[in-house]
């Protein structure tokens, strides 16, 4: 149905269920209208029309569609060499630049590389015949309408645009309206097929405990006849918590979210292409225009925000006529926000029955076989996973983009012999090192030692010296310093207990107590108080023998 109209340069909006083929349906106009060297050879247009500029540009939401969308134009445009150039952030701005200068027919980007490069001139609009925004009510809603204007004031007044989605709101359509001249709205829809949904896609939906989900997705998983399947979270931390937890259960799992880096992103979608993993678990980033095929289940882990990203997330399975099954899991918090998406779309399931993983009828509803538990059995274990692909270094620009990819390993540089002998830092206390601090602390309590053994005499066994904590310097002089004699008629035992004392950290304090040692009489050391030990309640110290 556009095929005709777009051909012609009429304006058009273009709206129809996912997987209805849109990409060629803006896509083979585009190549029509862009005029190659092949064109010139065959008569088809002067020499004078041939230009280095881009001819058409595609401007979509997210890096994994321009992708997808540079390599569709690419196989359509092979027989004429039309040259297509996918500019998209995340990578480095060499490549790009490189590919403008050796001249471009066809650009599909994201909007803010796209200004980035028309700021920095090195992308020249003003040769574009034709403008396609695809996804355009992504566009639209995201933000991305001031980025979009800027790109359209960059272009030629004269050009056909064309504005293509699956859902077109009618706001929408009315922004659009300032951009286009007397549009044609085509809107595709099958005759037996008159719901919002794809008809060819089965659709379940449960009340599920957020404890239960990991259990319930890795018992789905094992359903019979079961292909490749995407799983969309609402957030990035869940889709990566739930992509650890499906490897740890022996699926071959891989994710998608903006907290990865582009390489790695890329990564795991040519790894779900490929087969090498086959559950690839993704935020909304990966729920428009991603085109995989043999795709058969697709699960909701969180309810949607909406009943269009419900559309678009369901979108990825049933395509091109093929058969699928969408599971949603809704969680008793979203009852709300879901019974909305049902009133919307009509879908018939306002009150979701209570599942859980042990439930009868979803083993019977998804054909799980009986006794399947949530760990993949070995024997099935054949994906080669997400390690067999290689993370291609894109040259990623700041430093978020590096977080999910590993960096490239750095050329190993030779030392130069040492020279000379490194300068050795030397750990000091109170202005003195450490060697020399001890070695006044062993020569202070040689002293006090032997001040006091000279009047005790050599031959009796002296009990080890024990430090006394003290709050100062004087504390330590006056716990080495003993007490006058007393009285020949006062008695040990009604001496009043001595207060307990603390040891100092402090050498200096040693120091000082060895003089005041050396000067007490022998005879007050004889009638001294032994030391006692620390208690926690003083007692009254005992009279030593004569």
């Amino acid at each position: 149905m556009t095929l005709p109209v777009a051909l012609s340069g009429t304006d058009v909006i273009g709206q129809a269920k996912t997987g209805t083929g849109k990409t060629l349906g803006f896509g083979l106009p585009l190549l029509e209208r862009v005029t190659v060297p092949a064109d010139v050879e065959a008569g088809r247009a002067a020499p004078e029309q041939l230009t280095s500029a881009p001819q058409a540009l595609v401007v979509v939401p997210t890096r994994e569609l321009c992708t997808q969308v540079t390599n569709d134009l690419l196989t359509a445009g092979k027989v004429r060499n039309v040259r297509v150039l996918a500019i998209y952030g995340g990578r480095a701005y060499e490549p790009q630049v490189e590919a403008l200068k050796k001249g471009v027919d066809v650009v599909v980007g994201t909007p803010g590389r796209l200004l980035d490069l028309v700021g920095q001139r090195k992308l020249d609009l003003s040769h574009v015949r034709a403008l396609v925004l695809d996804e355009a009510d992504e566009m639209l809603d995201l933000g991305f309408l001031p980025d979009v204007e800027k790109i359209i004031q960059q272009l030629p007044a004269r050009r056909q645009t064309m504005l293509f989605s699956a859902t077109m709101p009618g706001a929408v359509i009315g922004l659009a309206r300032r951009y286009m001249s007397q549009p044609t709205h085509i809107s595709a829809t099958s005759p037996d097929d008159a719901g919002a949904t794809v008809a060819a896609t089965t659709q379940r939906v449960y009340r599920a405990h957020s404890m239960d989900k990991p259990e319930m997705v890795a018992r789905i998983l094992q359903a019979e006849g079961r292909g490749l399947a995407m799983i969309f979270c609402r957030t990035k931390r869940t889709a990566a918590d739930i992509a650890d937890q499906l490897v740890q259960r022996g699926f071959a799992a891989g994710a998608v979210h903006g907290d990865l880096g582009q390489g790695a992103r890329e990564q795991a979608l040519r790894a779900f292409r490929n087969g090498k993993v086959d559950v690839l678990v993704c935020t909304d980033v990966a729920a428009r225009g991603i085109d995989v095929e043999g795709v058969t289940h697709v699960i909701n882990y969180q309810s949607p925000e909406d009943e269009k990203t419900y559309l678009h997330r369901i979108g990825r399975t049933g395509r091109a006529g093929a058969t699928g099954t969408a599971v949603t899991l809704v969680d008793w918090d979203d009852i709300p926000r879901w019974q909305l998406i049902d009133k919307a779309l009509g879908l018939g399931f306002p009150d979701p029955p209570e599942t859980y993983s042990t439930s009868a009828h979803l083993f019977e509803e998804l054909s799980i076989p009986e006794g399947t538990r949530g760990i993949l059995p070995r024997a099935e274990r054949t994906r080669a996973g997400l390690a067999a692909e290689q993370v291609e270094d894109l040259g990623e620009t700041g430093g978020r983009g590096r977080r999910g990819a590993p960096a490239p390993a750095a050329p190993q540089e030779e030392r130069p012999a040492r020279t000379r002998t490194p300068r050795q830092r030397r750990r000091t206390r109170g202005g003195l090192s450490l060697g020399e601090a001890a070695t006044e602390a062993v020569e202070a309590a040689d002293t006090a030692e032997g001040a006091t053994g000279g009047a005790t005499g050599a031959d009796e066994a002296r009990a080890p010296r024990r430090r006394r904590r003290t709050r100062s310097g004087a504390a330590a002089a006056e716990a080495a310093v003993p007490a006058p004699a007393e009285a020949p008629d006062v008695a040990a035992d009604d001496a009043p207990a001595k207060p307990r004392r603390r040891r100092t950290r402090t050498v200096a304090s040693q120091a000082e107590a060895a003089p005041a040692a050396a000067e007490a009489p022998a005879a007050s050391e004889a009638e001294a108080k032994p030391r006692r030990r620390r208690t926690r309640s003083a007692k009254p110290a005992q009279q030593p023998e004569a």
